[in-house]
Order: C-alpha cells, then sequence, then structure tokens
C-alpha cells in the first residue's frame, strides 16, 4: 500500500501501439500510468503528460495548447521523424513541449527524460503531489531565507507587534502574510494598507473610519481598516511615511485597544494584531523629528529584516523559473527556460528593485522572447565585461576568483548541489566547505 502511494503519475494520450509496449518498463521504473484521448486529458490528474502526437493534433495545434495551459504539469512529446521534418512542427514542439521523442522509443533515453520533467515540474510546483502552501510561500534555499523561515515559524504564534524591515521589493508584505496564516488568527481577516499611497486628507479616514456627515461628501457610515480587520491582522505598509498627526492617533490606539470614527465620539473596540513594515531609516527619522519615539517601541517589539535579492546566492534561478511559470498563465505563452547568456547577466546585475524588478524582467522577457529560451536582451540586461577590480595580492585574486566562481554555478545549478559540485571539478563536502567559507549558504 505504501509503495503504491508513492508512485508518479503518467498520463499517456492517444497513446499508440509503442507506447503500449513502453507500459512494463515504465511501471518497473515507479510510474503509475493511465492513457486516454485527448479531449478526457483534463479530467485526469497527473504529475506528467506524454503526448503522441497526431495530424490532426499538428492541424489543430489549439487544443493542444489549450489542454497543456490547463493541465498545470509537463508534457512530453511522441512523434515520428517524418512529422517532425514537417513545416513549423519543430518551433510548436519546441515551444510547447518540455521535451521530445522520436519513434521507436529508446527505453532509457525515455526514462531519464521522464525523470528530468518530473524534477522541473515538481521544482514549479505542479502535478498532483500535496505542496504546503505555508512552507513554500517564502521561495528559496538561501540562508537568508532558511533563518527567515525559522524566525517566522517562532514569531507567527505571538501575539507581539512585528515591525519587518527591508529594501524595497524585498517580500515584506509577503512576510506579513506569512505571519498572519502562520498564526492562530488565520481565518481572520488580513487587511493591509500601504500608509504611503493614500493621500494625507483621506489617511485617516481610511484608518478608523468615518460617520455619516462627519465631512462634505460623507454620504454614509464607513468603517475603517483597523475597524475592518478585528479579531484578525492588520498591516502597516510604508508606515514611515505616515503623518505626524496620524502617528499620534495610531499610538493612542496601539495603548488603548479602541478606535473613535472620524465625526464620532463612542469609542469602539478592535481587537487585532498589528504588523507594521518600511523601508525607511525610522532612527534617523526620529532623529530629524518626523517618526515619533514612543510609536516606534510600541511597533518595534519584535522585528523581521528581509535580505535583499544580491544577498540570497543560489536563489536567483529557482524564482526566475517560478515566476517563468507564474506569468505564462497571464501571457498565454509556454513557460520558457533561460540561456546561459541571460543567466550570467542575471547573476552579474545588482538587482536594485529585489525580487520585484526580476518578477517585472521575467514577464518582460516571457512577452518578448521569440525562441524557446528567454535571453538576457530580452530581460533588458546585457552581459558587461566585468568592471576593472583594484590591484591585490594573489590571495585576493584567488578569493575573488573562487566566490564569483560560486555564485556562477549556483545560479544555474541550485537545486542540485551534487552537479554544481562536479562542474566546479570537487568533491560535494568541499563545496559545502567553500559556500561556508565564503558565507553564501
Amino acid at each position: 500500500m505504501h509503495e503504491t502511494a508513492a508512485l508518479r503519475r503518467l498520463l499517456i494520450v492517444d497513446p499508440c501501439d509503442d507506447c503500449h509496449r513502453l507500459l512494463p518498463g515504465l511501471e518497473s521504473a515507479g510510474w503509475d500510468v493511465h492513457s486516454c484521448s485527448l479531449d478526457l486529458a483534463l479530467e485526469h490528474r497527473c504529475d506528467l503528460g506524454l503526448l503522441r502526437l497526431q495530424e490532426s493534433h499538428l492541424r489543430h495545434p489549439d487544443a493542444v495548447k489549450d489542454m497543456i495551459k490547463r493541465s498545470n504539469t509537463e508534457w512530453i512529446a511522441v512523434l515520428n521523424a517524418e512529422q517532425l521534418r514537417m513545416q513549423n512542427v519543430g518551433d510548436f514542439v519546441c515551444e510547447w513541449f518540455f521535451d521530445f521523442h522520436t519513434l521507436p522509443f529508446d527505453v532509457s533515453r525515455v526514462l531519464v527524460t521522464l525523470g528530468r520533467a518530473f524534477g522541473m515540474a515538481r521544482l514549479r510546483g505542479k502535478g498532483t503531489a500535496p505542496i504546503n502552501d505555508q512552507e513554500h510561500e517564502l521561495l528559496g534555499d538561501s540562508r537568508p531565507i532558511l533563518e527567515l523561515r525559522k524566525l517566522l515559524g517562532k514569531l507567527a504564534p505571538t501575539e507581539s507587534p512585528v515591525l519587518i524591515r527591508g529594501e524595497s521589493g524585498t517580500g515584506k508584505e509577503l512576510v506579513a502574510r506569512t505571519l498572519h496564516r502562520q498564526s492562530q488568527r488565520c481565518e481572520m481577516p488580513f487587511i493591509a494598507i500601504n500608509c504611503g499611497a493614500i493621500p494625507e486628507h483621506l489617511i485617516q479616514s481610511e484608518l478608523f473610519g468615518h460617520e455619516k456627515g462627519a465631512f462634505t461628501g460623507a454620504h454614509q457610515r464607513k468603517v475603517g481598516r483597523i475597524e475592518a480587520a478585528h479579531g484578525g491582522t492588520l498591516f502597516l505598509d510604508e508606515i514611515g511615511d505616515l503623518p505626524l498627526e496620524l502617528q499620534a492617533n495610531l499610538l493612542r490606539f496601539l495603548q488603548e485597544k479602541h478606535i473613535e470614527r472620524v465625526g464620532g465620539s463612542q469609542p469602539i473596540p478592535v481587537d487585532v494584531r498589528v504588523l507594521a513594515a518600511t523601508h525607511v531609516d525610522l532612527e534617523k527619522a526620529i532623529e530629524q523629528g518626523r517618526f515619533r519615539e514612543d510609536l516606534y517601541y510600541r511597533l518595534n517589539v519584535l522585528q523581521v529584516v528581509t535580505a535583499p535579492l544580491r544577498d540570497r546566492h543560489g536563489d536567483l534561478s529557482m524564482l526566475a523559473n517560478h515566476f517563468s511559470h507564474f506569468y505564462s498563465l497571464e501571457t498565454g505563452r509556454r513557460p520558457r527556460s533561460f540561456s546561459d547568456h541571460a543567466l550570467a547577466a542575471m547573476g552579474r546585475h545588482n538587482w536594485p528593485g529585489n525580487v520585484r524588478e526580476l518578477a517585472n524582467r521575467v514577464r518582460r522577457g516571457l512577452v518578448l522572447a521569440e525562441g524557446r529560451q528567454i535571453e538576457a536582451q530580452d530581460l533588458g540586461l546585457h552581459v558587461m565585461e566585468q568592471e576593472e577590480q583594484p590591484l591585490g595580492t594573489l590571495e585576493d585574486y584567488k578569493h575573488r576568483a573562487e566566490r564569483q566562481a560560486l555564485c556562477d554555478v549556483l545560479v544555474r545549478h541550485s537545486n542540485n548541489m551534487s552537479i554544481a559540485a562536479k562542474v566546479l571539478g570537487v568533491s560535494r563536502p568541499t563545496f559545502y566547505r567553500l559556500l561556508h567559507k565564503h558565507q553564501i549558504r
């Protein structure tokens, strides 16, 4: 029973005689194989798909494209050599399928391809195997992300306020949502408000609500964001941009646990956990008189710092592949991999906009890419010659080269440490020792 539960599900669509002869080898390799016609493919859940391309599929490819887009897994095409030589068939197969096989089958090669495709499907969160959403909200295996997940696991069950600090685009709201989902308030509302995006004359009404007739245009009572979060979590993004007058009102709420709507006099008790985020240096803002010191200490009971993307060594390719799949659904294009030049350009880019910038560049790349891979120019990046380094000792040069080699191989093979070590020609223990030496993971 236990072995059956561990089998990987393979769906063969419109199978031919060669496909049927392949079954014993697939089943002995641990695949639970099912078959059906194209029109029934979406009724079967699978970890991977194998499609025997027919002449009708090639004449009317839209049905195949629609099935692949909606199936949420990787597909491998099966066709004969004559079909592959037909006009536009090669482009169609390369764009929409993970890989292809020509008949007759080479069983050992098929099994290798299935293993690679299954690994890619799992990396992109596809297939039927369950994935714990809470554990996969913050993607990455770098040291900063592993430490962040561990810290959030400790902070989430508490009721204390948390101040989330970090550069723009590093995922501060994602951290806040993770804290909420892992807390005892997870079934109650999560209300976010960007304190820097709302005009100053409206933000008090947005936060605290107002009574009917409180001011011109207040035609009916409005519940504010704080009151709407009752029982749940209130996330105050860009708290450093909150006007001083509103800082005093917020401090009063944090102390007294009740609010008054604008134009009202009745205190309304509100039970929320407050999370706040900022990219501003609040200590400097306090010195300059732009942020209240007493509010700072009320919010900064617990603190989380999000790492910039440039410090998350090894996470870049995983995030890029994630965004490629995510935005392929929006653009209607097949998820694409990244060329070596694109990976090199991404590895050397400084990412001032962090993960948000990466997401936007991958989205752009999906739209502009013409081949089966996204190139550096599709991302708006260029492979630049390295800037001239200051002169140093031979040890300085060796240290820089060693660190750069580690960073480059992690960009390409972050999900397989054995391959990364093999590429560099070192053992796996030596590879881990070098990562520790350069504080990369």
